[in-house]
């Protein structure tokens, strides 16, 4: 069996947000997920009517809620759905502070909370006065502070380059306990894709949660290295969960999706990737040479001509390779693979609506249909 989350409401109304909830549980999706954003990822020169019909419900693309709040709210509305962050990270949240609010959202859900953590976005940090100075070490560093305070409710010394603690306390335990009487904290799932980042997922983490980055083959690569780190320090994966976190573009026929891909959202989204998704095609970033999408990407900062450029240089061939893109079937043939591979929870992030949102609810109906078929994979 593959598990299916699929992405959050994000902006009020909060009876909204708390209904989308309730429906995705109905439809049998087993984790819901919400972002940790502060800013959006597409520039507010093409969040306009013109471009999307968005624009006309929602004037600016930052509304953001807070995840925290958000999952404790759908908690006390629903049973059995899994609840998570894709992904937050430990500079603008103290890793004291997302121990604390992670052990609460696991008794606001009774046990059903992920922290998913990543190394960060320049977006949702430069912009508002923070150093975003070495984010993977720092990272590593949060994992080890959060770790110590979830293991005892005593006192905790710790001496780190980013942190220290001297006679630190987090006192709230666990929801879950283990039947030999130990508390059972959340599970942390890791969005990591570079080397250094598997390396810390296997030898620290919970679970796997990268982005879908070009098919099946270079998914597997990136679990192998996970399994070779947790290796290295003797650690059992047994109950370790690999994850993905699919952009997903469902399309009628090919010249549809070629339709879809080349919109202006679509292509504002591909700007969050790195140089080498780029040179790939025999191009540099779209915003310069060496740019690497997520960690220098601040749309609030470019000019006009800036985005109009930008998105000018982006090749249609980058969305196709870097989206799970396609018919119904053909992301449906492409998931199984990924199952093949040792895939055991599959996130639908579902981003047709932003090409077209007169294809939002054939495309969520798309989505909701290729559940029971991923529940019925045989592991």
């Amino acid at each position: 069996m593959v598990a299916v989350g699929t992405n959050a409401s994000i902006t009020p109304p909060v009876d909204g947000l708390i209904r989308s909830a309730v429906r995705a549980e109905e439809r049998g999706y087993d984790s819901l997920w919400w972002p940790d954003h502060l800013m959006g990822f597409h520039p507010q020169q093409i969040w306009k009517p013109e471009f999307t019909k968005l624009a006309a419900a929602n004037p600016s693309p930052n509304v953001f809620v807070d995840p925290v709040a958000a999952i404790a709210a759908c908690a006390t509305h629903t049973d059995r759905i899994l609840m998570g962050t894709a992904v937050t990270d430990s500079i603008r949240r103290h890793p004291a502070m997302l121990a604390q609010e992670f052990l609460t959202l696991d008794h606001f859900t009774k046990g059903r909370t992920i922290l998913g953590i990543g190394a960060g976005e320049g977006e949702n940090i430069t912009p508002y006065g923070m150093s975003f100075a070495k984010p993977v070490s720092r990272m590593e560093e949060a994992l080890a502070v959060i770790r110590a305070l979830w293991a005892t409710p005593d006192p905790v010394d710790f001496d780190g380059e980013w942190w220290t603690l001297r006679d630190a306390v987090c006192g709230l335990q666990p929801y879950r306990v283990a039947p030999d009487g130990t508390f059972l904290p959340p599970p942390i799932w890791c969005g990591a894709h570079g080397p250094r980042m598997l390396s810390i997922t296997g030898r620290l983490c919970d679970g796997w949660l990268p982005t879908y980055q070009g098919g099946p083959e270079a998914w597997r690569a990136g679990y192998d290295a996970i399994q070779v780190a947790a290796a290295g320090v003797e650690r059992n994966l047994d109950s370790f969960t690999p994850g993905l976190l699919a952009h997903v573009v469902i399309a009628d026929s090919d010249d549809e999706l070629d339709r879809l891909l080349d919109s202006p959202l679509i292509r504002a989204w591909m700007l969050t990737l790195p140089s080498s998704c780029f040179e790939e095609f025999g191009q540099h970033h779209p915003l310069g040479r060496g740019a690497y999408g997520l960690l220098d990407y601040i749309p609030t900062r470019l000019t006009d001509d800036e985005v109009t450029t930008a998105l000018a240089a982006v090749p249609p061939e980058v969305a196709r390779k870097y989206l799970l893109a396609g018919t119904a079937d053909q992301v449906m043939a492409e998931l199984r693979e990924f199952a093949r591979q040792g895939l055991t929870h599959l996130i639908l992030w579902n981003l047709t609506y932003l090409a077209d949102i007169d294809l939002m609810r054939p495309s969520y109906a798309a989505l909701d249909s290729m559940v029971p078929m991923l529940h019925a994979i045989e592991s």
